[in-house]
C-alpha cells in the first residue's frame, strides 16, 4: 500500500472522461445509525460464538454480515467519487490506512509481547508467522494452508480471526482498480459488479465439496459477499426507493429473521459458506435497503446502545479472539464460562479505549501524509518483528 500511495497520482474525472449515465445520480450514502447497529449485531454474534459456541452455534455468520456492509460502503464511496469527478487512489487508500491500521498495530503488538511471556518456543514461532501474515493482510492465505477454521487446533491460534481482514483488504486493493479502469473504458459498472459477483458465487458453490478450507479462506470465493453490498450501493444510487412504509417494515423484519435463522441453524458442521451464506448476506441487504425508518432498523438497530457497539465493532473484533485464545492456551483447555464472560467484558473495555484513545484521535486528525507514512512504517515494523520471530525460532517461555 505504501508503494501505491507514493506512486499513484490523484485521478480526476474531467471533461476528457465523460461520466457514464449510470453514475450521474449516484451519491455517497449519508451516515446511518442503523448500519452501525447492524455492525453491532455482526460483532456480537461473532464474539458470542467464540465465547459460548453452544449457545450461539452460528454466530460466525456475523463476518458475512460485515462483508456486505463493507462492500456497500466502499462501493458507495467509489461510485460517488467517480460521479463527482473527485476519485483519488491516494485519498482512498489513505482512508483505509487510517481506518484499519491503528487498532491492528496495537493488537498485533500486544499479542506478540504477551505471547513472548506465555508461549513455548513452537507456539511463539507460529504466533510470529501469524503476526507477519496479519500485518501483510494475507492471514486468510496462510490459514488456508493450515488446519481448518473449525478444527480444535484453531482455538489456540490467537490471530485466526484476521483471516476476514485479509479478505477485506484484498477486496479493497483489487476492486477500486477494477472499477476505475472499467469506468475509464466506459464499461457498465452494474454489469461488472454482477459478473464478478456471479463468478465468485459460482466458485464458492463449485469448490465447496472438494476444497472446503480453500472455499472458506479464498478471497475469490468470498468476494461475492462484498459485491452484494456493491450491488446494493449501485441499486440505491445514494437514495432509498420510494415504497409504502409497510413494505419497508416487512423487509426489515424479513432481513432480521434471515440473520437470526442463520445464527440458530448454521453451525460448524454446516457446509459453509455455500448456499448457507445467502441467509446472512441477503438478510443484511434487506435490512440496509429497508432504510433507517423501517421498524426493526428504527426500534432496534438505531438504539444508542447498538450504535455504540457498532462504533467499537472493529476494535472489539480484533481484541476478543486473542484474549479467548490465549486463555485456552494458558488453561490447557476451554476456561470456565465466568472466565470467558470476564474476557468478553475485558475485550469490550479494550475496544472502547482503543476507539477513544487511538482510532478517533488519528481519524479526526485527518489523512495527513505523515500520519499515513507513520502507520505504514509501524505496520511494517510489527510484521518484520513477527517474521523474525518465525524465521529465527526465537523462543518464548521455556
Amino acid at each position: 500500500m505504501s508503494i501505491l500511495l507514493g506512486r499513484i497520482q490523484i485521478v480526476k474525472v474531467g471533461k476528457t472522461h465523460p461520466q457514464p449515465a449510470e453514475l450521474r445520480h449516484l451519491a455517497h450514502p449519508k451516515y446511518r445509525p442503523d448500519i452501525d447497529g447492524l455492525r453491532a449485531i455482526a460483532v456480537l454474534s461473532v464474539v458470542g460464538y467464540h465465547a459460548f459456541p453452544n449457545l450461539i452455534p452460528g454466530g460466525f455468520i456475523g463476518v458475512d454480515v460485515f462483508f456486505v456492509i463493507s462492500g456497500f460502503l466502499i462501493s458507495g464511496i467509489l461510485f460517488d467519487n467517480l460521479a463527482k469527478g473527485s476519485f483519488s487512489f491516494r485519498e482512498f487508500y489513505a482512508r483505509r490506512i487510517t481506518r484499519i491500521f491503528p487498532a491492528l498495530i496495537l493488537v498485533l503488538t500486544a499479542s506478540l509481547v504477551f505471547g513472548w511471556f506465555v508461549l513455548v518456543a513452537d507456539e511463539f514461532r507460529q504466533l510470529g508467522k501469524h503476526v507477519a501474515a496479519g500485518a501483510g493482510f494475507i492471514s486468510n492465505l496462510v490459514f488456508w494452508q493450515e488446519a481448518g477454521y473449525f478444527d480444535n487446533a484453531a482455538d489456540t491460534k490467537p490471530l485466526l480471526h484476521l483471516w476476514s481482514l485479509g479478505v477485506e483488504e484484498q477486496f479493497y486493493i483489487g476492486w477500486p482498480l477494477l472499477v476505475y479502469f472499467s469506468w475509464k473504458r466506459k464499461l457498465s459498472l452494474l454489469g461488472l459488479t454482477v459478473g464478478v459477483a456471479a463468478l465468485s458465487f459460482a466458485l464458492n458453490i463449485a469448490s465447496l465439496q472438494g476444497a472446503p478450507e480453500a472455499t472458506f479462506y479464498s478471497p475469490f470465493t468470498r468476494f461475492w459477499e462484498l459485491l452484494l453490498g456493491g450491488l446494493l450501493a449501485h441499486s440505491l444510487a445514494g437514495r432509498l426507493p420510494v415504497r409504502p412504509a409497510s413494505i419497508a417494515h416487512a423487509q426489515s423484519l424479513l432481513g432480521g429473521a434471515l440473520i437470526g435463522i442463520a445464527v440458530l441453524l448454521v453451525n460448524r458442521t454446516s457446509v459453509f459458506p455455500g448456499w448457507w451464506a445467502l441467509l446472512p448476506t441477503v438478510g443484511a441487504c434487506l435490512l440496509i435497503s429497508a432504510g433507517p425508518q423501517a421498524w426493526l432498523n428504527r426500534v432496534l438497530l438505531s438504539r444508542r446502545g447498538m450504535v455504540w457497539f457498532g462504533l467499537i465493532s472493529y476494535p472489539l473484533y480484533l481484541w476478543h479472539w486473542p484474549l479467548l485464545s490465549f486463555a485456552r492456551i494458558v488453561n490447557a483447555g476451554t476456561p470456565l464460562w465466568p472466565i470467558r464472560a470476564a474476557l468478553v467484558l475485558l475485550a469490550i473495555g479494550l475496544a472502547w479505549l482503543t476507539y477513544r484513545l487511538v482510532e478517533r484521535p488519528i481519524r479526526s486528525g485527518g489523512r495527513r501524509r505523515g500520519t499515513v507514512i507513520t502507520l505504514c512504517a509501524l505496520t511494517l515494523a510489527v510484521g518484520v518483528a513477527g517474521y523474525i520471530s518465525y524465521m529465527s525460532g526465537n523462543q518464548g517461555r521455556p
